[in-house]
């Protein structure tokens, strides 16, 4: 329904100082004859509802529906007082919740009668924002709208060419928020005098900038400039060229490598397609494996390289627009059908492409792609018909830069060119990344786009202190809890890093001062190295809060419940956490675990048998010794190693490494921490068939490049073909050669031995394994035999637990489910046996989501039990 223009003008209407109306807006709904009563109401609305363009829609609408009252923004969202008829305001929160602005999420509308006499305005009135305790939301940074990319791409509009156009559809908001509320003078705008003719728009509530608080043109706004590394000056002028976007596009064309200032951070970008440019890159910045992500100008411009599904391209093209894993076009072991872009959908692309760079994503089946998301990519990218490289603008291990003085500083014996802006990053936010996994998004990386829109709880969590969990040591985020909603920041990065932990600790301190949150209750890790344990413990006791330790396993599986929203008081899930490492309960380093969990309470049912890590965290970066100790722990001796497979190219190479100290270091436990750890296991197999073995340069190589080895031809050979685990405790072994997990029968039958967990042991299939080393098999059907086994050797091991519990839900968590093809396997086996399997969705499987788990738990643990 739509209110015609005529009842719209027939309402008298105004905005109280400073906003006055310049013109009415086109209204679309239709305005009903006033034939009953007048009331009114008082409407409470919560969610993600300032600085996304709300009141002008609250406003438009009123005053087409022929209400009075006013509107205005609080420290809980929007409060709007209306006078009509009961229908008039029916109908005004109808199309409300239609017609809310892009950006707006709606988590509530509360109704509530006022004395008619309360509503004294004539018209409809939009006053000034109240300041009170701060509960609304803040919202996420939003790609380029394309009412604004139409702006700056139109010679005849005054944002024409103007890198930092946007409205309230779009543009920056986290990354320059000092303080709610949400007005300009609250960010890293607040430099930056409005002109008259932005003023104008600002104050027009018809239009689309109506309170766009980083609203900016050409006359006013921030400006870019070109500096090259050397400190010799340099303008576009200089080049030829119209602007600094031109210019630096033309950089790139040239194979210099350039550093960009951005929306959330810096980036560091080339030429993808030129070969040499990128490796210069890689050995700038002594990042030789770990896969670059690209720009592409369209989708248009993916087509000739990546297999793109629907969606993928809605994830694209949404105003998150994170990177996003997509299959290159060659390998279409993982080709989504129904992809509706083709190669040749552009004529304006060359033909054939520019190939890429084999540099770009060594050993991996996918690439992380984005499209251009601020006015300055868009510029930058509109001249180039070619992905590049954009990739954060960092010294190796170390934050993105975010000041103008840090790009000098560090990055100038890495690019040759900046191109810098005098807009400041108040909070640094990288890239999001997400893959698409059976048709639903997962994140990988929370970060643009998404932080710190908040997370609806499940049921059970209306009532909350004021929790604030401190997340875990690696992907570090943190979480504050409110009631309903956990607010969970970006990813912030390794805290081992210096750099990472100051910028952890100034996003906490934004984040309190933001949300004006001041907990009562903290949680963290039960690791007691972790820095931001040793936070917590000091914050804690220094200010008496209370403090909650949450294991590291238990808190993946919450977070795997919560993001899949079941009840506080839900029954236990059987919950498989596989990452790298987490501190256990027996003060050995956990990492393959099966728990029987809910939000309260955990127990562990079974785990990966300990494997020692040689050297501790040097078995991390040296995948090898992960290979030795376990070879070792299922031959029983080296010696019988050698004695069984002498010409094996594996045996060759440890014969060229410190034997004689790893054996002491086993037989006198010396720096040879016991680990049940997935990733670790995942790093022993990678570096058994030759991958990073020697080095592994980042986080998961092994098991990241062992994934992409396997084709569907392999899977399905591997079916029948599969590696053996046995199961400590069950009368046979598990996992392999069945295309079915075969149905077990325990010898366990004492309440004593309940308490110990079932050992999932990998050695039975190491013999197999080296033999098809000798055998010549191909590493990737060695690989898909591994996933397919560890599969079936889990779902087995699920099977009787769910059996013997009672169990119908599976939760699986940690880094190690990051793998595509082993949650594929799991699911679809979990499945077939008629359990309900949870994946993540909304945080990452990763240590990313660590912190709402420990949230959740300690809030649950806070809460009184169902009698």
């Amino acid at each position: 329904m739509t209110l015609s223009s005529d009842s719209a003008q027939s309402v008298t209407s105004h905005i109280s100082a400073p906003y006055t109306p310049k013109r009415r807006a086109t209204p679309q709904a239709t305005a009903q004859p006033l034939v009953e009563t007048p009331l009114a109401e008082v409407l409470r609305v919560t969610g993600t509802v300032q600085g996304v363009g709300f009141r002008p829609t609250v406003y438009r609408l009123a005053v087409a529906l022929g209400l009075r009252g006013h509107v205005l923004n609080d420290g809980e969202g929007v409060l709007i007082h209306l006078a009509g008829t009961s229908a008039q305001i029916d109908q005004f929160v109808t199309h409300l919740l239609k017609e809310k602005p892009p950006l707006a999420k709606i988590a509530c509308i509360q109704r509530q009668s006022l004395p008619l006499d309360a509503v004294t305005e004539a018209g409809f009135t939009i006053v000034e924002s109240a300041h009170t305790p701060a509960r609304t939301e803040i919202p996420p940074d939003a790609a380029t709208c394309p009412q604004c990319l139409a702006d700056i791409f139109n010679p005849r509009r005054r944002h024409f060419r103007y890198p930092f156009t946007n409205c309230t559809h779009c543009g920056p908001r986290l990354s320059i928020i000092r303080h709610l509320p949400y007005d300009r003078q609250s960010t890293s705008m607040a430099w930056f005098e409005m002109c008259p003719s932005c003023r104008q728009e600002y104050q027009d509530v018809g239009h689309r900038r109506f309170h766009a608080q980083p609203t900016a043109c050409p006359v006013c706004g921030p400006k870019v400039w070109l500096e090259r590394a050397d400190g010799k000056p340099l303008c576009s002028k200089s080049l030829s060229l119209v602007d600094e976007a031109e210019a630096i596009a033309t950089l790139i064309l040239r194979g210099e490598i350039v550093a960009i200032k951005g929306l959330g951070g810096v980036h560091l970008a080339c030429d993808a397609t030129n070969e040499a440019a990128v490796q210069t890159l890689r050995q700038r910045k002594h990042r030789y494996h770990k896969p670059f992500a690209l720009m592409v100008k369209d989708l248009a411009a993916i087509a000739p390289y990546c297999d793109v599904s629907p969606q993928e391209a809605e994830l694209l093209q949404s105003p998150a627009a994170p990177i996003v894993l997509l299959t290159p076009v060659e390998n279409s072991k993982f080709k989504v059908q129904g992809s509706k872009f083709s190669a040749s959908s552009d004529s304006r692309l060359p033909s054939p492409p520019l190939p890429l760079s084999p540099s770009l994503s060594p050993g991996l089946g996918t690439l992380g792609v984005m499209l251009p998301y601020t006015p300055l990519h868009h510029l930058i990218l509109q001249r180039l018909d070619r992905p590049i490289v954009m990739t954060s603008g960092n010294r190796s291990d170390e934050p993105q830069c975010i000041t103008n003085e840090a790009v000098r500083e560090q990055l100038g014996d890495i690019a040759t060119y900046f191109l810098l802006h005098n807009r400041d990053i108040v909070n640094r936010v990288d890239d999001s990344v997400v893959r698409v996994v059976d048709g639903q998004p997962q994140i990988l990386r929370r970060a643009r786009g998404y932080a710190p829109a908040p997370i609806a709880l499940p049921a059970g969590f209306e009532d909350l202190p004021p929790i604030l969990a401190l997340g875990g040591e690696l992907k570090s985020t943190f979480c504050l809890l409110r009631p309903g909603q956990a607010i969970l920041s970006q990813h912030l990065g390794d805290l081992e890093n210096a750099a990472a932990h100051q910028g952890y600790r100034q996003a906490l301190d934004l984040y309190l001062n933001l949300f004006e949150y001041d907990p009562t209750h903290l949680v963290v890790d039960a690791h007691p190295e972790y820095l931001s344990t040793k936070l917590g413990q000091d914050w804690a006791e220094r200010q008496g809060l209370a403090l909650t330790t949450v294991q590291h396993h238990h808190a993946h599986i919450a977070a795997c419940m919560a993001d899949n929203g079941l009840p506080l008081d839900t029954a236990p899930v059987l919950g498989i956490a596989l990452d790298g490492l987490g501190y256990g309960d027996d003060g050995t380093l956990w990492g393959g675990e099966v728990l029987l969990a809910d939000y309260r309470q955990y127990q562990r049912l079974a785990h990966l048998k300990p494997v020692a890590m040689l050297g501790g965290t040097q078995a991390i970066r040296q995948p090898w010794r992960n290979t030795y100790a376990h070879l070792v722990a299922a031959f029983g001796s080296w010696d019988a190693v050698q004695k069984a497979f002498p010409k094996l190219d594996l045996v060759r190479f440890f014969k060229h490494q410190p034997l004689a100290l790893l054996d002491t270091m086993l037989a006198q436990n010396l720096n040879a921490p016991l680990a049940s750890s997935a990733g670790r296991l995942f790093d022993a197999v990678a570096a058994a068939v030759g991958l990073c073995r020697e080095t592994a340069t980042y986080e998961g190589q092994g098991a990241i490049e062992l994934e992409a080895l396997i084709q569907p031809h392999h899977l399905e050979t591997a079916q029948n073909s599969a590696y053996a685990f046995t199961l400590q405790g069950l009368s046979n072994a598990v996992g392999a050669r069945s295309p079915r997990p075969p149905i077990l029968e325990t010898n366990r039958p004492d309440s004593a031995s309940e308490l110990q967990p079932l050992i999932l042991d990998p050695a039975p299939m190491w013999p197999s394994l080296l033999q098809d080393l000798q055998q010549n098999a191909a590493p990737a059907l060695i690989s898909a035999r591994f996933h397919v086994g560890f599969a079936n050797a889990l779902s087995t091991l699920v099977q009787h637990l769910a059996q013997h519990h009672q169990a119908t839900t599976v939760a699986l968590s940690g880094g190690v489910f990051q793998n595509q093809i082993l949650t594929a396997q799991v699911t679809q086996r979990l499945q077939t046996l008629g359990l309900t399997v949870l994946t993540h969705h909304q945080v990452p499987p990763n240590d990313g989501g660590l912190s709402l788990g420990q949230a959740v738990i300690a809030a649950a643990q806070s809460a009184q039990p169902p009698p």
